[in-house]
Formats: C-alpha cells, structure tokens, sequence
C-alpha cells in the first residue's frame, strides 16, 4: 500500500535544521561530488525553464547520492520582479532510493539559504587567511544572516561590515548581529579577511582594487550565466575554485564573462586532490547544487523521524 509522503513545513525545518550538523553534512557531500563516479553522486546540471512574460524562471534540480542513500529533486521558482510574494520559492521532494516511494515534501527555502552559507563555511574552513578578523558582508537579506551564523562558525571574526543598497535593511542587519554599516562598497571590504557577496546586482560591485591580498570571497549572487557581482579585474587576478565546474562553466556570468579557468570545485580541496591557497586572494563562486540539497533534506528527514516531529 503507498503511503502518504510527511510534509514538513518551514517552521519544522528551523527547528530541527542546525548550521553546526548542516556544515560536515554538506562539506561530505561536495566531496563525494568531485569524487565522481566512486563518490556515488549522480547529478546533472540543473534544468532551467523561463517563464518571460512574469520575469521568472522554474528550475528543477535532481540528485542521488549512494553514499547517503538521498534520492530527490528540488523545483525553485525565480521570480525577480515579485512584490507581495517571495522571489525565491523551492519545494524539495525526498525519495526512498530502494522503491522510488515519495517520503517527504519540505519546504526548501530554508534548506536553501542554509545549506548555500554552509557551503561557503566549507569554502572559508579552507581558503580564509589564517587568523581571519574581519569580515565583510555585501548584501542584507536571508542570505547575509545565514552566512554570518555559518562563517562564525569557522573563523573567530571580531568585526563584522556590511553594506546594503537600501541602508535601513543595513542597519537592521547591523543591529541583529552588532556589525558596522558602511556607505559604500568600497569601504566595506577595505581591509576585510573574507567578503561575502550575496546581492541580486546583475553588473558587479566589488571591484579588485578595493579588495586586499589574500582575501577570500564567497561570490553567493549572480546565479545567470549574463550577471555579475565580481569584477573581470578582479576575478582574473584571484585563484576561483567553485561547487561544481561544470555547472560555473555554463551558468556563472562571474565566470563566464572575465573568461577565467576554475582551478578546482570544493570538493577537491575537501578529497585533498587539488591545493588550497590561503595566502592568495580566492574566489569561491557558488551556484548551489541539488546534492548539497538533498543531504540537508535527508538529515532534516531524519531529525523529524528521531523526533517525532510532523
């Protein structure tokens, strides 16, 4: 007989979901990715459909890891001109991989703003400059707030900047999390160890001359192959490592249009198959990936199991 699959709302996954067991889960599943075939990782890239008359676009996102035994796909709509409505939206269906039985629908917002800062915390543990103090967050949404938990988990920072376009959204931010709003970019990132760019900037904000040697980055927006939120400049004088190379190849505007080379994924660094480079100014272009999901839905199915929790 089938059974009905458990829904499992936003508020369940904020409840169960934490950033401390979210980091080593996604940071094994990169890893797995760029393993390969004996990673047990199947992934293509996403499948993106527009929807031009509303500005939108619906993604589907599918993934299975052996290793993990986390069978899914997530299905994100993109909506950049929403006013009443998010413009993100994502549902994730998790799978049983031993009879393709639907165990879950969950909400897949906040697994996805979760499981992209654990990702950079992934990237930071291994490319921030030894002794990191200051970072810098460009952006002040759901994004900037789940990275600035993440990272605090990884590098002991005694100050934290951010700049924002609409300063009252920077403000608010800075009063949460006692950090300093800055007027312009520029003076953001000044001197800043890691700098975290999570804007809808279609054209770049953060230009190489503003940013010290050997800064890391976690370049998080521009998610099109035509955006950018990185200079060429400044991304053709970093080293770039991404989630997945294939993926940046096709759909990273930072990547695509400075015409840089991915030195190595994420996962490599994670295998200790490529080198890391925390004395060199770094770039971490992140596009999310649907593994990097379906771990975070697998382990917040499980909390909910252990729990008891609908």
């Amino acid at each position: 007989m089938t059974m009905l699959p458990k829904y499992i709302t936003a508020e369940t996954v904020k409840k169960v979901l934490k950033m401390s067991d979210l980091i080593p889960a996604v940071q094994r599943g990169m890893g797995d990715f760029s393993k390969g075939e004996q990673g047990g990782v199947v992934q293509p890239v996403r499948s993106v459909i527009p929807v031009k008359e509303a500005s939108g676009f619906l993604g589907c996102m599918p993934a299975y890891s052996s290793n993990d035994q986390a069978l899914g796909a997530k299905l994100v709509a993109f909506y950049t001109e929403n006013k009443d409505f998010p413009t993100h939206m994502a549902t994730i269906l998790l799978f049983e991989p031993l009879n393709g039985m639907l165990k879950a629908i969950m909400d897949g917002e906040v697994i996805t703003k979760m499981r992209t800062a654990a990702a950079s915390a992934v990237a930071t543990k291994f490319l921030a400059p030894k002794d990191s103090k200051v970072l810098c967050i460009l952006g002040a949404g759901e994004q900037a707030r789940s990275h600035y938990e993440a990272l605090h988990l990884v590098c002991n920072f005694q100050q934290t900047k951010i700049w924002n376009r609409t300063r009252a959204r920077a403000e608010e931010f800075a009063n949460e999390y006692n950090a300093t709003v800055c007027d312009t970019v520029e003076e953001a990132a000044k001197d800043a160890d890691v700098i975290v760019t999570v804007t809808s900037s279609k054209t770049p904000i953060l230009q190489h001359q503003w940013v010290k040697p050997g800064a890391h980055i976690n370049c998080v927006g521009a998610c099109r192959h035509d955006w950018q939120e990185l200079s060429c400049e400044l991304m053709q004088n970093s080293t770039v490592y991404a989630d997945s190379r294939d993926a940046a190849m096709v759909e990273s505007g930072d990547v695509i249009l400075s015409k840089v080379n991915v030195y190595a994924e994420i996962g490599d660094l994670v295998n200790g198959t490529k080198e890391a480079f925390p004395e060199k100014t770094t770039v971490f272009k992140s596009l999310g990936m649907a593994i990097e999901d379906m771990v975070s839905a697998k382990l917040v199915y499980e909390k909910c199991e252990e729990q008891n929790t609908e």
